[in-house]
């Protein structure tokens, strides 16, 4: 089972997208406040200080070469570098064991070098080091007077990654119903979760209580003190806007030039973030409905109806394998990423009407970080190992079944996906939960850009906003693409790049409130 926010299903919509220009609705003159993100003074953490940290790590050299060809992606150029920077495994004694986390970065093309830009692609789960190479023509201005770096966090790929489940597994795994129609199928469905928790457990041992956001925000710090950087520029998108907020709490004096892209609420708990997306990605498909002249009403109708049918009887496909309501689900999720991709969404619904859930079965596969070859990756086995240490809420299967009235009239379409998801994702789980929201609020540091897209499925629009809130006044300050997808910056709006890049290469912040359409 995998659960709908997605890095990969990120990283197929930015691959996918094409460029456009657009317009501003805020003719006004940007604020201009002064940058003191990029002074020279010395500047010193707040809770979570890295200061009492040994010298050992805030002093280690590290030791940049080639970088090598991974499981998910082939050696990048010659101008990419990677090296392995040692962390604590247990902050609380930070003296004790360490672990490694795989870093790469690709050095300022131009002059009046600023600094690093750190990146994150969301999840969590998503590797910054098989990711970065492929973004880096989307930011080409930005890697100007930027070293580009990014980084596979704690738990994730080639930093002390985890696999929770064999392929065998995971595909034998898609026949369990994640919307049980009856007390047989929801005991399958949570005997499936549970399982799944045993194989996490036991792949990643003692790193499974020590692979949290705060965990994360803190390997920031120590990063941005030993790449020799005052503050810490840092670019990101989904998950990494969660991210980019935690780090912002707990070091405000160190946060440069924060841009956070696709904002997750943070004011939300587990059932009400499933509620949001549910809201998003039924919003997206009316959005799509609509642009392909179909009632949305109708539409979803008629997706609920196909649905129902391919619950009852699964669809066949070319492979030989059988597209599940789970799976149709699963692929229908993937196009509303990019409007780029919703004819793609037309064919093989098209398809599916006629009795051939192949194109379906496809999408959902590259949701599923599954290849050709039947090998899937280990973003989900990562995202579930990180938000379960992270949520703290674990709704019960009797609590959830009382809620999916709730999620069904959201969306009929994705509504009792979501609900349940909020039951079986953490059931069970061995480590008990940190938080049921993150702190984000960051008084005394530097503005932070936070942009908001009105189209956006997987991390409704008005996220941005409570985000801004959170941080603070005079530190979060909203940017508005009124467009599709998850995502603004290199979607296709001359205005929201131009603002973001005039924010990170020259500090100019945005007036509260702008919006590009």
């Amino acid at each position: 089972m995998a659960r709908i926010a997605r890095w990969t299903a990120l990283a197929a919509a930015a691959l996918l997208v094409a460029g456009c220009g657009g317009g501003s609705s805020d003719d006004s003159k940007e604020t201009g406040k002064a940058d003191r993100s990029a002074d020279s003074s010395t500047s010193s953490s707040s809770s979570g200080t890295t200061s009492q940290l040994p010298a050992s790590l805030t002093s280690q050299k590290l030791g940049w070469g080639r970088c090598k060809a991974t499981s998910d992606s082939p050696a990048p150029g010659s101008d990419w570098q990677c090296a392995t920077l040692k962390v604590p495994l247990d902050y609380a004694k930070p003296g004790g064991e360490t672990i490694g986390l795989a870093l790469i970065r690709s050095k300022a093309t131009g002059g009046k070098r600023i600094g690093s830009l750190l990146f994150n692609f969301g999840g969590p789960g998503g590797s910054g080091v098989s990711y970065l190479p492929s973004y880096a023509t989307t930011v080409s201005k930005l890697h100007e007077r930027y070293d580009l770096v990014s980084w596979d966090p704690r738990g994730v790929a080639a930093s002390e990654g985890v696999r929770c489940r064999s392929d065998r597994a995971i595909q034998a795994a898609e026949s369990v119903d994640a919307t049980p129609d009856d007390s047989a199928e929801q005991q399958a469905y949570l005997n499936d979760s549970a399982d799944f928790a045993k194989g996490c457990e036991k792949a990643a041992g003692k790193l499974m209580a020590h692979v949290s956001t705060t965990d994360t925000a803190r390997d920031m710090d120590l990063m941005r003190q030993v790449l020799g950087d005052r503050k810490m520029h840092y670019f990101g998108i989904s998950y990494g806007t969660e991210l980019g907020g935690v780090y912002a709490h707990l070091f405000p004096k160190n946060a440069g030039r924060l841009a956070l892209d696709a904002v997750v609420d943070p004011s939300a708990d587990t059932v009400g973030h499933a509620k949001n997306q549910t809201r998003g990605f039924q919003r997206a498909l009316d959005d799509y409905f609509t642009a392909t002249g179909q009632d949305p009403k109708r539409g979803s109708q008629k997706i609920v109806d196909l649905l129902k049918r391919i619950d009852a009887k699964p669809l066949p496909t070319s492979s030989g394998r059988k597209l599940t309501e789970t799976l149709a689900v699963t692929g229908i999720v993937l196009p509303l990423y990019s409007e780029q991709s919703w004819p793609a969404l037309t064919s093989a619904l098209k398809a599916a009407e006629g009795g051939d859930g192949s194109e379906l079965l496809s999408l959902a596969d590259s949701y599923n970080d599954r290849d050709a070859s039947g090998h899937y990756g280990t973003t989900t086995h990562s995202q579930r190992v990180i938000s379960c240490l992270d949520d703290r809420q674990r709704p019960t299967p009797e609590e959830t079944k009382k809620r999916l009235p709730e999620f069904e009239k959201i969306s009929p379409v994705f509504g009792d996906y979501m609900g349940w998801d909020t039951a079986g994702w953490c059931h069970d789980w061995p480590v008990s939960g940190q938080y049921d929201n993150p702190e984000v609020s960051a008084p005394g540091a530097e503005p932070v850009l936070v942009i908001g897209n009105t189209g956006d499925p997987a991390t409704p629009y008005e996220g941005a906003r409570k985000m801004a809130d959170e941080l603070g006044k005079d530190v979060g300050v909203e940017l508005t693409w009124k467009g599709e997808g998850h995502g603004a910056y290199g979607s296709g709006s001359d205005c929201v790049d131009s603002t973001v890049d005039g924010y990170l290469l020259n500090g100019t912040v945005p007036k509260d409130g702008k919006v590009c359409s």
